[in-house]
């Protein structure tokens, strides 16, 4: 019988907190970025580094992190990965240079990767007693992520438009010291024995980076140039060493048998082409408001935040009702469709748009399709996995997730800089070319939602299917915004 801690709430909403922090991360420097590239000299098409740099870190050892949660004890890597992020939030803050900030944002990400796997297995460890205690405090943990990217929006307009954007960064650094202080209120998980698979984690977050700037580079060194062709080669060089590697030592970090978990496959590429659907929008969207209509970066920040609180809303309060009722591929494919639509709408935007006419009501309905596919995406990947493997379907199905943003985000930043939007103050070049990576997006989302309609099998339907996924899954990561 599993010991009851009777402080097992309180560390609840200390793991909570960081729920949020991780996911505010992803979302507080959205609003900042116009005035970063200002001050530290970013061209329009570097500028995506500040958000990559982060995302390739993070999802890039999301698997080594558990790993080491395993191994070494999960209170003591989360207190480790909130030193880390606490360390590059410094960096990031104190950045009078470009690089230093990319640096700064992947140290960041290096910090939640070790905290994100590490609060699963405490929250887990602390509500293995009960499993109705246990899907109560998947719940209010999963609810912190939603608010944690609206709030995350809020905040980061207003520190950039009453303090400088610094202290979108400054933020973490009382609030981590005080979460390091309550980790006492954190149950000890006893370490297993085993080896880390460090080359392998080292082989796919090289693999990953060096894909995602060989396109960032591209649209100047040109697509077809030696050094483009040399980068992608050596880019899958790596990924495919990694396969390599995973099937080749006795204890990696994603066994290959994993993928033989039914709809494991499907789910990942759901998640992979919404993630890169959904952030380059995000990531657009806080462009076009601030350097075409001219929002200021509150403004900015207000102006999103209607598309955030629909999605905290629907995620937390009608998603797994539906999923109880209909199950995971409908609502997969149905949202990424209705995010196609979305996106598709956001794509007719005009140098001199309104933000209720052209923004608002499309945004809205690309929120709605994320937030219906979201969820069910993270539930099918998990669904079919035995018990002692369900967290690391987790973890894949959120790096998948990571890569998806990353890539598609470094794809569609080249494709709008060769349409126009590296032209600052040139409002028509700017608006085709924040237009082209709508369109392309919208692309995504609906290339994606009819591959999940046609691929992805069939799965119980009904809330006994829910409330076993709830009980035995490892809870998984949610999106930044």
């Amino acid at each position: 019988m599993p010991t009851v801690s009777p402080r097992r709430w309180w560390a609840l909403a200390v793991l909570a907190t960081a729920q949020f922090m991780v996911i505010m991360d992803t979302s507080i420097i959205g609003v900042a970025l116009p005035e970063m590239q200002k001050d530290l000299g970013f061209s329009q098409g570097e500028l995506q580094w500040v958000f990559n740099a982060y995302v390739i870190a993070f999802g890039g050892l999301l698997l080594l992190g558990g790993r080491l949660s395993d191994l070494l004890g999960a209170r003591w890597i989360f207190s480790a990965g909130w030193t880390v992020l606490i360390g590059g939030s410094v960096v990031a803050a104190a950045a009078q240079t470009a690089w230093v900030e990319v640096v700064g944002r992947a140290v960041q990400g290096v910090g939640g990767a070790l905290i994100a796997p590490a609060a699963m297995t405490l929250l887990v460890t602390l509500f293995a007693h009960d499993p109705r205690e246990l899907g109560k405090a998947m719940a209010l943990y999963g609810a912190a992520a939603p608010a944690g990217g609206t709030a995350g929006v809020f905040l980061g307009g207003v520190f950039t438009e009453w303090l400088s954007w610094p202290w979108v960064f400054i933020i973490y650094v009382p609030i981590g010291v005080a979460t390091l202080t309550a980790t006492r209120l954190l149950p000890t998980v006893a370490p297993r024995r085993g080896a880390i698979d460090v080359l392998g984690a080292v082989a796919v977050t090289a693999g990953l980076a060096l894909a995602v700037f060989a396109v960032v580079r591209a649209p100047e060194t040109g697509w077809g140039s030696t050094q483009t062709v040399l980068q992608l080669l050596g880019a899958a060089a790596l990924l495919a060493l990694f396969f390599v590697i995973q099937k080749s030592v006795r204890q990696p970090l994603m066994p290959l048998g994993i993928w033989r978990v039914p709809r494991l496959g499907s789910a990942n590429l759901a998640m992979t082409l919404l993630g890169a659907a959904w952030i380059p929008m995000w990531y657009f969207l806080n462009l076009y408001l601030q350097q075409v209509l001219g929002y200021g970066a509150f403004a900015s920040g207000a102006a999103l935040l209607p598309m955030t609180v629909l999605l905290m809303a629907f995620m937390t309060a009608i998603t797994a009702r539906l999923l109880a009722r209909f199950g995971a591929k409908p609502l997969i494919g149905g949202g990424l469709l209705v995010l196609a639509l979305g996106l598709a709408w956001l794509s007719a935007v005009e140098p001199s748009g309104s933000f209720v006419v052209d923004v608002l009501p499309a945004s809205l309905v690309a929120a709605l399709g994320m937030s219906l596919a979201y969820i069910p995406a993270m539930m099918a990947a998990m669904s079919g996995a035995p018990q002692e493997q369900a967290g690391l379907a987790s973890g894949i199905v959120n790096t998948t997730y990571q890569i998806g943003s990353a890539l598609g985000l470094a794809a569609l930043t080249a494709l709008a800089t060769s349409q126009g939007a590296g032209r600052l103050g040139d409002l028509p070049a700017l608006t085709e070319g924040f237009s082209s990576a709508f369109t392309a997006a919208a692309v995504i989302a609906a290339v994606g939602g009819l591959a999940t309609l046609l691929v992805m099998g069939t799965e119980k339907s009904s809330a006994t299917a829910v409330q076993e996924q709830t009980e035995r899954a490892e809870p998984a990561h949610q999106p930044g915004i």
